[in-house]
């Protein structure tokens, strides 16, 4: 049953098969909630990390962790592996790496906020056309001036630095109002709230670091924990896009391998593409499509295949269809375009049958030699070897403790960026007009002294003057007492 260029699957009328040189062709898990699409999951990263083919996966229940402890075959496994004839089938264990944005179930995940980009951070801020046309000012001036973009402080006093040179900023690179920056700023905060600040910064993640394989050859699981991360949806769905770019920015072009250098399982995919504008989801579309050529496998696991915009919908050429079910006329529409969107077999209706299957049971279509779907199968999903449902916590931090990168993402880096320089511009200049304002002050109290001084030297007299003066004084004195005699003589002889 078990071959080894192939991943099994399970059973239709034949073993329904994934050829791993065609694991990079993208696919779908879709379902509603409850009928088996986290097996399904597991049961594809158990097949690829076997095949030495590394693993990302986002777990939002917690029930993925499970595939990093030795499987002990429930009844139900057991009899689903009879069911279907699957005769090789053995509990088994595979090597999981746990991730956590927020560094609490798993090592932390940063990105910096140069890496992220204008782009995505304007969607994950929700910021208008004019508030992103000011971001993306704010990362070209951060260019041209040489300015590190490393974490959230960073680009906050990056945003007042830019407000604070307004008219200059304006003149060269277009217009920054106060009132667009304000709005940047309060959206920030509230990412902030969210826990964003525990993701800018560094270390940065080193996309090498999911592509690692163990002694035995088998490839790492990297298991994301995600049921925090799923409050902040905005958080969530840019940091995979983001993380797509990166694959894609760093990996080199190796065209078709024999299996994926790596393969990616994105759960709740929907929130990828939520109120999304359209220069985004092309940009989704524009990296999943270019991304297989560096070898890149991308499975988007939700519970419609509506939920996926058609452009990107294409692109997904192996496909695996739980049951879903039909009450409204939207439900029953989105089972037409499900059914719609696999090769027909003439033995069955598969509208029809999509909301009869039952829990483990799916419709399933990959890709068969030259790459051509195969005619869709009602299958019966094989159970997998590893434990089904989540691991205990001390299990989890004993994985965590001797994990190949413990160590290497637990403590923040923060070095000389954006913040620490204009924090020493800010006070340079504070420190220039404190000292501007003591000169002028020096400045006014020498003048207020030389002043007086000025008008004392004015009057001040040589000593000749001064003589001649006391001089004239003394003249003037008696010649004025001899007129006043002379008049009172002159008065009494008139008498």
């Amino acid at each position: 049953m078990l071959l080894d260029d192939k991943i099994y699957l399970g059973q239709s009328t034949h073993p329904e098969y994934l050829a791993l040189k065609y694991g990079n062709r993208h696919g779908l898990v879709t379902g509603a909630t409850g009928t088996g699409k986290t097996v399904t999951l597991q049961v594809m990263a158990e097949g690829f990390s076997a095949a030495g083919v590394p693993v990302f996966a986002a777990d939002i229940k917690g029930d993925l962790s499970g595939v990093g402890k030795m499987g002990k075959a429930q009844g139900w496994q057991t009899e689903r592996a009879a069911a279907i004839g699957f005769t090789d089938y053995k509990d088994d264990v595979f090597p999981v790496i746990f991730w956590d944005l927020f560094g609490r179930q798993g090592h932390p995940i940063r990105a910096t906020i140069s890496e992220m980009g204008a782009l995505l951070l304007s969607r994950m801020l929700e910021l208008n056309d004019t508030q992103e046309g000011v971001l993306n000012i704010a990362f070209k001036v951060a260019d041209d001036e040489g300015l590190l973009l490393l974490d959230l402080k960073d680009l906050r006093a990056l945003l007042v630095d830019l407000q604070e040179r307004a008219k200059e900023i304006s003149t060269r690179y277009g217009n920054v109002s106060t009132a667009s920056i304000g709005s940047i700023q309060r959206a920030l905060l509230v990412l902030e709230q969210q826990g964003a600040e525990n993701f800018f910064g560094e270390r940065a993640l080193d996309i090498q670091d999911l592509m690692r394989t163990d002694r035995d050859g088998k490839g790492f699981i990297s298991i994301l924990a995600a049921d925090e991360l799923m409050r902040a949806p905005r958080l969530y769905a840019t940091f995979l896009l983001w993380m797509l770019s990166e694959l894609f920015e760093a990996l080199p072009e190796v065209g078709d391998p024999a299996k994926p250098k790596l393969v990616f399982f994105f759960d709740e995919a929907h929130l990828l593409f939520d109120d999304a504008p359209k220069v985004l989801v092309d940009k989704v579309e524009q990296v999943v499509r270019l991304v297989r050529s560096k070898g890149v496998g991308v499975y988007f696991v939700t519970q419609n295949p509506v939920d996926i915009p058609e452009t990107v919908l294409a692109q997904l050429s192996n496909r695996v269809q739980h049951a879903l079910r039909a009450y409204t006329p939207r439900e029953q529409k989105a089972v037409r375009v499900a059914a719609d969107t696999f090769r027909p077999n003439p033995d069955f209706s598969t509208a029809e049958v999509i909301t009869q299957l039952g829990i483990g049971e799916a419709l399933v279509s990959l890709l068969e030699d030259k790459g051509v779907p195969s005619m869709v199968g009602r299958t019966l999903i094989r159970p997998p070897s590893a434990q089904v449902g989540p691991l205990l916590p001390e299990e989890r931090r004993a994985i965590i403790a001797n994990s190949p990168v413990a160590g290497l993402y637990d403590t923040v880096i923060d070095r000389d960026s954006a913040f620490e320089v204009l924090a020493r511009k800010a006070q340079e200049k504070q420190q220039a007009e404190e000292q501007q304002r003591v000169q002028d002050e020096r400045a006014k109290v020498e003048r207020t002294y030389q002043e007086p001084k000025a008008t004392r030297a004015s009057t001040r007299q040589s000593p000749a003057e001064a003589a001649m003066n006391s001089l004239a004084r003394t003249v003037a004195n008696r010649l004025g007492n001899a007129l006043v005699r002379g008049i009172l003589g002159g008065l009494k002889r008139g008498r």
